[in-house]
């Protein structure tokens, strides 16, 4: 059951920032997909991960990936939201 809920709340928050970010910059999407990556899709995806290979090798100890995702998913996101930060917006010319 607890899988189900993690996975629920990583789809609503692809769901929101999916919402979020139609028809916007760049630069908002790259901020929005990356507080979203940082503050629910990383935790509740690691950890949802890590309890579906553990029950996979009928080991408790499988968990621990939980601990190797979370950090490397939390660190894409934070490149993402950089990205929009300092990224600078196109100016049009023409």
């Amino acid at each position: 059951m607890e899988i189900l809920i993690s996975l629920l709340f990583v789809c609503m928050g692809v769901i929101i920032a999916a919402i979020l970010t139609k028809e916007s910059s760049v630069k908002r999407k790259y901020k929005v997909w990356g507080l979203m990556l940082i503050l629910v899709i990383a935790p509740f995806l690691s950890f949802s991960l890590g309890l579906i290979y553990a029950i996979l090798e009928q080991n408790g100890w499988a968990a621990v990936l939980m601990f190797i995702l979370f950090p490397i998913l939390f660190l894409i996101g934070l490149i993402i939201l950089l990205m929009g930060i300092f990224r600078k917006d196109a100016i049009d010319n023409g």
